[in-house]
């Protein structure tokens, strides 16, 4: 059990299929991940299993466990034995010590109940992970619209602008997390004030796109008083809805379609290939909006934490 030696072994640690295989090379060129984090069990040359975190760039510490693979020729007690082995091995030479273990992703077929192979699979990896002491998190659907996929024209009923500056955009931030049905946001609560929350995530990830800010918008009553926000952006990979939320006082009147259809718009009128967005299973009035805006829920995510 040992971390990759490099670029050279990406076709060692890509024998198992999985949807970021192929973003594995511009990931270590461009310091999302680093070939110390990337771990296999070889038996010879046969890969049993492997593991991986993934990182922004310019950090020496991961942010999120993203990759745990065993081979499926193994038996079953044999692979649950083999990736637990591999996981705790590799997490005690990644993660420093005292610090949180990275939360843990992985990306799912929407419909990855219905398939005995694909839920034992799911099932084992999660055994996997709870035996080193982690717990099931939050599912989400992973969202996409695609070109050709109707927007409704505005309504009127709202006007949109830029924010004035990035304090704007924190108040607006902190208010929206009263009642906030996101699990992430409800955990950040528990820990700490909405005001170190909506801070923490704003320079962690909305401050670091560097797509362009004038993209982002407020929307507002025709008298200019704001009802929502969305911040329609360009991560690493693809366009994406980053941020989306209408003001506690203003829920319930159906703003939120009127928000998405606006940021749908701005990334489709740069001509993309594609906008993704992802939302809880249980915030079920953001997933009936994507629903209705055209969104294709094209994938799942599993999310598991260590308290």
């Amino acid at each position: 059990m040992r971390p990759i030696t490099g670029r050279e072994e990406l076709d060692l640690f890509s024998r198992f299929p999985y949807v970021l295989n192929e973003e594995l090379p511009d990931d270590l060129a461009d310091g999302r991940r680093q070939a110390e984090w990337m771990w296999v069990a070889l038996d010879g040359d046969r890969l049993l299993a492997r593991t991986a975190w993934w990182a922004r760039p310019g950090r020496d510490t991961p942010l999120l466990l993203d990759i745990l693979d065993i081979d499926d020729g193994l038996p079953a007690r044999s692979r649950v034995e083999v990736g637990e082995r591999l996981l705790r091995t590799a997490m005690a030479a990644v993660v420093p010590d005292g610090s949180p273990k990275p939360e843990y992703s992985r990306f799912l077929p929407p419909d990855w109940r219905d398939g005995a192979a694909t839920r034992q699979a799911v099932q084992e990896r999660m055994t996997i992970l709870e035996r080193t002491g982690a717990r099931l998190f939050v599912e989400r659907f992973r969202l996409e619209w695609r070109p050709g996929t109707t927007i409704p024209e505005p309504s009127g009923r709202l006007a949109f602008r830029p924010p004035h500056d990035s304090a704007e955009l924190l108040d607006l931030m902190v208010s929206v997390l009263e009642g906030t049905l996101d699990a992430h946001g409800r955990a950040d609560l528990t820990r700490m004030s909405a005001q170190q929350a909506a801070t923490r995530h704003y320079e962690d990830e909305l401050a670091r796109y560097t797509s362009p800010r004038d993209w982002w918008r407020v929307a507002t009553l025709p008298g200019g008083e704001p009802v929502g926000f969305v911040i329609p952006a360009h991560n690493a990979y693809n366009p994406i809805i980053a941020y989306i939320a209408v003001l506690p006082e203003h829920r319930g009147n159906g703003y939120i379609d009127d928000i998405l259809a606006e940021g749908t718009r701005v990334l489709a009128l740069e001509n993309v290939p594609r906008i993704r967005a992802s939302t809880d299973l249980g915030n079920t009035p953001m997933a009936g909006a994507f629903q209705r805006a055209g969104y294709v829920n094209f994938e799942r995510e599993i999310n598991m934490t260590w308290d």
